[in-house]
């Protein structure tokens, strides 16, 4: 999975049930602009605003949307290690390739222990969520450890402060074996490819976060670069809080007619008048980027 895995929002209809058909329409046109990969349902998906019920639908349609053409990961996390079991050996048998998972980090005796239970349940590939949006997250030599020592363990998500710098202590500890991803550092884009890593996991903008990275990957890192630049405005608002971004991509996707609403699930924090104004500016120049991308593929 080298490139860009697709953290899905979830789209509600007007009643706020899971809206299936705005669901398959975004796979689809994830994987028509390139994408290597899907997690849901992930923090972006409004993650603790979701039913059990509607968690493993969300999950079954991407499976079957996806058709085996790109690998879906399933997104375990929850607040207890018996719900994430529950969830990881579900998914697992609803077709996902692999399991993410984050577990809260105590110390290293408990960390492990959380994360040989879950390796346990044979999930294809375990995908650990370092996040910590305040600290380094888990520390590096355990990683190395679990990394030696799991067979599944194969990916890692580092999303903690700062990023780069854990990109490239968890690369040299694993000898560049273990696949690193990055996630909420999508600001340091350029700084995570420089680094080495993987993937990125990004929300929406599907064409742009592919071309970007196919620019890097053929060796293009100035195009790379300045289309990165031109991101900047639309990721200093959105970054600005999880609460922010979900509200920004869901009514990006509804504008763009992906989703049938941009609906969000209470609670979360208010998108006033002022957000909406600047969000509705964003999504018109993002509109125009997209537009110039497929201008030039074609």
């Amino acid at each position: 999975m080298r490139g860009i895995i697709t953290v899905l929002n979830t789209p509600f209809t007007i009643q706020n049930e899971l809206d299936e058909a705005s669901l398959r329409r975004n796979v689809r046109l994830a994987m028509d602009a390139g994408v290597v990969g899907f997690l849901v349902p992930g923090l972006a998906a409004e993650l603790y605003h979701l039913t059990p019920e509607e968690r493993l639908r969300m999950t079954r349609v991407v499976v079957e949307e996806a058709c085996g053409r790109v690998p879906v990961i399933g997104g375990a996390t929850a607040y207890s290690p018996v719900e994430r079991l529950k969830y990881a050996e579900q998914f697992i048998g609803l077709g996902c390739a692999g399991i993410l998972v984050n577990i809260p980090y105590q110390d290293d005796r408990q960390f492990e222990r959380d994360v040989r239970e879950i390796a346990g349940v044979n999930p294809g590939f375990l995908m650990l969520q370092d996040w910590d949006p305040s600290g380094f997250g888990v520390p590096v030599p355990l990683i190395a450890k679990l990394f030696r020592e799991i067979e599944a363990f194969r990916s890692y998500k580092i999303e903690v402060v700062p990023a780069g710098v854990k990109y490239s202590q968890v690369l040299e500890a694993t000898g560049g074996g273990l696949h690193v991803a990055g996630g909420w550092a999508v600001t340091q884009f350029i700084e995570g490819l420089d680094r080495g890593i993987h993937a990125f996991m990004p929300t929406g903008m599907h064409e742009v976060y592919t071309a970007i990275y196919r620019m890097y990957a053929e060796g293009k890192r100035a195009e790379a670069v300045n289309l990165f630049y031109r991101l900047l405005p639309v990721l200093a608002f959105a970054n600005q809080h999880l609460d922010v971004s979900i509200h920004f991509f869901k009514r990006l996707l509804y504008r763009q007619g992906t989703y049938d609403t941009s609906r969000v699930r209470e609670p979360i924090l208010p998108f006033d008048q002022c957000h909406e104004r600047i969000a509705d500016e964003l999504i018109a120049y993002v509109s125009q980027l997209t537009d110039e991308l497929e201008e030039k593929r074609r």
